[in-house]
């Protein structure tokens, strides 16, 4: 049958591509075996194309250089990488098109199955699924097979500022992944043009969205970017970027296999792009997109089983609507003479105590975060879950009680339950309606959610206009808050499953369990906010706060005696801890160039804030007494970092070791000083080495960086005031040729400005040294170690 057909070809399409391991851009693997795969695959496919369509492919080997803000900011060069790209038109050729993109490189030491090979894949069997219509289309579909995303987004860069099909590109899909398998989730779209989502509402087989996902990914608190971005700046071309979300705990590791992506979640994916291809190449708006380009939209899913989206202007009306109605009721509660005293002051003492209430539980739970982050028992609900509950959810529902039932008894004593059950109800809808205010002010789509938390618990209030409290009443209020409610759990799940592994490759200098604990507070705080009034309601809290008290007493003294190891090797669902390890060699030359220090070692970086004290008793060298030192004189302290990502792992190790004797070595020239005016200097460099290389610099004090050869000219410094290059060749690349120019106002005797250089070796017989090998080996199983090895040279001029 056909669907099982396309099936079994996306499934073969996928293990082909992982079988050639990984795809380190520069590898004979990426750059030889990968790109002939796909051309005989594209080849297969055009001979059995039918009339309808013309099927054009090029390979483009860019080279290029542009900056970008993502991680603190930096500059990248690339030289001679590869784009496999694929033209499918209408017989008589097409003026517009849509983009379909994915990569086939992968991150070093991972097989990269779900990022982003099985996208590969479902675009190959979508090229065949459309090359054998009949029916032609009306727009262009480019697909685009970019050999160079790990390396910070270049490949689609070198695509869309200098090949000549860019210039017809009206729209978008980047697929993508921050998990491995499950549903493939939207996670941002646009900028603007509405009609791209509600393209995908009508032709997403299984649609799966959510404008909250959106707003927090460019929010910038996730630690991760996409072709999307490049596409978005340098193209000027909206889009729609998907990723598979789900178990991040081995995106970007050895696990990353294709065996460990469900058939399902394949199928769901190819139906759903291949709907979406297929409707934006028919679609007479693709054609006009820059009329349709005004305007948000406000989309999510409803438990994955279809997609509301609809104008950001018309939730802003129903946002005021539903603020209005709430305020005018509350106004009326508040004001209107009672008999039974001051209506308004106990309104506000209510409002008060819910206040306090929060700010305890959020103190008290973070407390106890920050202690076991200290006694060194971090992470401990990274592979049970459930512990981060029974901890912390106690821990913040106890809270919560406790506060209220104080002040029942103390504060408020002698008082009607139902008109304290009422009050306390208001006072809720009375900072809902505030919270959604607010974040309507702020222009967020995601004011939707507390629209819910408004109207539903209103419309109950106003349905039932009862005083007393019975059955019938109690059924009624828990069917009207069903719907923010569940849908509330829905959207916590999601952000859970997303936000836990990313907690695994932080940093060392965030406080996963105090990232975490936060998140469970604010959602107790949400989902409890309708429920406080029963705390007035019932005759005693006692049993309820001395089971919550004793489910976190329990635990707490579990997570502390460590019963519950972070990470697990369960070949089934692993959870490993990432270990990144650089055997390098350094050396550190003066102004007259004479090596003033060199040393060796294997670097080391834990990617949690555990560090390595779950290693130390597998690997007894590396303990805190080899915590590597800055070398206060150079730039980003004198290390081979890969990306600046400096600020995020301050705590590394360093274990002294041999020599390291590349076979290619760097090869590092000055071509010439100039003389400019102004009192400027242009140094000239030549470089080559290996496809990966670090370029460090740091103007001296006095002297500033004023332009250089790279991006678009203006330097841009990374945190910490130095700056950052990454470069990258493919197969084959002619010197890297670059110039800096610095303004100096006077002869300093120490130079004025330290250029440091690393060369990383990803692959090949360079990769890893004897040494390297053999610490590798000596790791747990519980870990994932990624190791090569670098070089690095720092000169001062």
């Amino acid at each position: 049958s056909g669907p099982a057909r396309a099936l079994a070809e996306r499934r073969g399409y996928l293990d082909n591509i992982t079988a050639i391991g990984p795809r380190t851009v520069g590898s004979p693997e990426n750059e030889v075996l990968a790109v002939n795969y796909l051309l005989e695959q594209i080849q297969a496919i055009e001979r059995e194309s039918t009339d309808a369509h013309k099927i054009s492919v090029d390979i483009q080997r860019p080279t290029g250089s542009f900056s970008i803000d993502f991680l603190g900011g930096f500059t990248s060069y690339y030289a001679n990488i590869t784009n496999v790209i694929v033209k499918l038109e209408p017989r008589n050729g097409a003026e517009h098109a849509v983009l379909s993109n994915c990569h086939f490189d992968s991150v070093p030491n991972t097989p990269g199955a779900s990022d982003d090979a099985v996208s590969c894949a479902v675009m190959l069997e979508i090229l065949n699924t459309l090359s054998k219509s009949s029916e032609p289309l009306q727009h262009a579909v480019i697909f685009l097979f970019n050999g160079a995303e790990e390396n910070i987004l270049q490949a689609s860069h070198g695509f869309i500022t200098q090949h000549e099909w860019a210039k017809s590109i009206r729209a978008f899909i980047n697929l993508e992944a921050a998990g491995v398998g499950g549903k493939e989730l939207v996670f941002q779209t646009g900028p603007e043009n509405p009609w791209l989502v509600q393209a995908y509402v009508v032709a997403a087989k299984h649609p799966f969205a959510s404008v909250v996902a959106q707003e927090i990914f460019q929010s910038g608190i996730i630690p991760a970017d996409t072709d999307f971005r490049i596409y978005r700046d340098f193209g000027n071309v909206p889009g729609i970027d998907l990723a598979f979300i789900e178990n991040g705990y081995i995106y970007h590791t050895e696990y990353d296999t294709s065996d460990r992506i469900l058939t399902d979640s394949i199928q769901r994916a190819g139906d759903n792009i291949l709907g979406v291809l297929k409707y934006l190449a028919t679609s007479d708006k693709l054609a006009k997109s820059f009329e349709y380009r005004h305007g948000n939209v406000v989309f999510f899913d409803v438990l994955g089983l279809f997609v509301l989206a609809y104008p950001a202007r018309v939730g802003t009306i129903m946002n005021c609507i539903t603020a209005a109605i709430a305020f005018l009721y509350l106004s009326k509660k508040v004001l209107q003479p009672k008999t039974r005293g001051n209506n308004y002051t106990k309104f506000f003492t209510a409002f008060g105590v819910t206040l306090i209430s929060w700010v305890c539980t959020l103190v008290t739970v973070l407390i106890v975060a920050v202690f076991i982050s200290v006694i060194g028992r971090s992470l401990s609900w990274y592979t049970h879950f459930y512990v981060s509950v029974f901890l912390y959810g106690t821990a913040a529902a106890a809270n919560l009680v406790l506060v209220h039932t104080l002040a029942k008894k103390f504060f408020l004593k002698n008082m009607n339950e139902q008109y304290l059950g009422d009050i306390f109800f208001d006072a809720s809808l009375m900072i809902w309606s505030i919270a959604l205010a607010v974040v309507t002010q702020m222009g967020l789509c995601s004011a939707f959610i507390c629209t819910l938390w408004v109207a539903f618990p209103l419309l109950v209030k106003l349905m039932i206009h009862k005083d007393f409290y019975d059955f019938f009443f109690v059924m009624m209020y828990m069917l009207g808050m069903f719907v923010p409610y569940l849908y509330m759990l829905y959207l916590s799940w999601t952000v859970f499953e997303m936000f836990t592994p990313i907690m695994g490759r932080s940093g060392s200098e965030i406080l996963p369990d105090v990232v975490l604990a936060g998140f469970i507070v604010v959602i107790t705080m949400i989902l409890s906010s309708y429920f406080i009034n029963f705390i007035y309601l019932v005759k005693s809290t006692k049993t309820t706060l001395i089971t919550l008290t004793a489910v976190f007493v329990v635990t707490l003294i579990l997570v502390c005696s460590g019963i519950f190891f972070p990470y697990s090797s369960d070949a089934a669902n692993p959870k490993p801890k990432r270990v990144f390890l650089q055997h390098t060699s350094r050396r550190f030359h003066d102004v007259d160039g004479n090596v003033v220090k060199s040393d060796s070692g294997i670097w080391i970086n834990g990617f949690d804030y555990n560090g390595i004290s779950h290693i130390t008793p597998h690997v007894p060298e590396i303990n805190d007494t080899i915590r590597t030192a800055c070398e206060e004189h150079a730039p980003f302290c004198g290390l081979p970092w890969i990306l600046p990502v400096h600020f995020m792992f301050r705590k590394n190790w360093y274990l002294p070791a041999p020599e390291i004797f590349p076979r290619s070595p760097l090869h590092f020239k000055v071509l010439s000083k100039e003389l400019m005016p102004w009192n400027s200097v242009r140094l000239s460099f030549e470089v080559s080495g290996p496809s990966h290389m670090s370029l460090y610099v740091r103007p001296h004090e006095g002297s500033v960086l004023s332009t250089w050869s790279l991006g678009d000219g203006i330097p841009v410094a990374s945190l910490g005031g130095d700056y950052f290059v990454f470069y990258s060749h493919g197969l084959q690349a002619t010197p890297w040729h670059f110039w800096v120019e610095l303004t100096a106002p006077e002869k300093h005797s120490d130079g004025i400005v330290s250029l440091a250089i690393a060369a990383h070796y990803f692959f090949g017989e360079d990769q890893k040294s004897p040494q390297l090998y053999a610490l590798l080996e000596r790791f747990p199983n519980w870990t994932f170690s990624s190791g090569w090895s670098c070089t690095y040279d720092l000169f001062v001029f």
